[in-house]
């Protein structure tokens, strides 16, 4: 099993108020077939400061089942959920989280509001896809945390 080229961004953090949003935590992903590595950085914002640290990058192998597995598993949960409608008007999934994902033939991003913005969406994630939208954030902390 190999993985298909793409690019994710995971971000912790994503409503805002009267201020924009402050991100907890951005990750990114960038496979890259030809080399079968995954290019990751992240960069995390800890408790009680006021800016994210320096991203830190490493590359880990594409080649392990596992890892090839997690990908397939997190593209067919996005490929299964819903968007708000319209873009950035509420965090339909309730975890101040968002994922952006790309590839050849495939493209998803959940938002939530920033700034004054936002409102209510046309569109609400049931239960269910709430539980998988967790699920695809799980997947991309266990990839983020594979050793290189």
């Amino acid at each position: 099993m190999s993985i298909p080229e793409f690019s994710l961004r995971l971000q912790e953090g994503i409503t805002g108020g009267f201020a924009p949003p402050r991100p907890s935590a951005i990750v990114t992903i960038t496979g890259i077939p030809t080399q079968n590595l995954l290019n990751i950085t992240s960069a995390v914002r800890p408790k009680g400061t006021p800016s994210l640290q320096d991203a830190v990058p490493k590359s880990i192998s594409a080649k392990d089942e596992h890892t090839a597995a997690l990908v397939t598993e997190l593209r067919s949960i996005l490929q299964s959920l819903p968007t708000e409608s319209p873009p950035g008007s509420q965090d339909i999934y309730g975890l101040d989280t968002s994922i952006a994902f790309g590839c050849d033939d495939f493209m998803w991003q959940n938002g939530g509001p920033q700034g004054c913005g936002g409102g209510e969406s046309e569109v609400q994630a049931t239960e269910e896809q709430k539980a998988k939208f967790k699920r695809a954030v799980e997947i991309v902390k266990e990839i983020q945390e594979k050793d290189a």
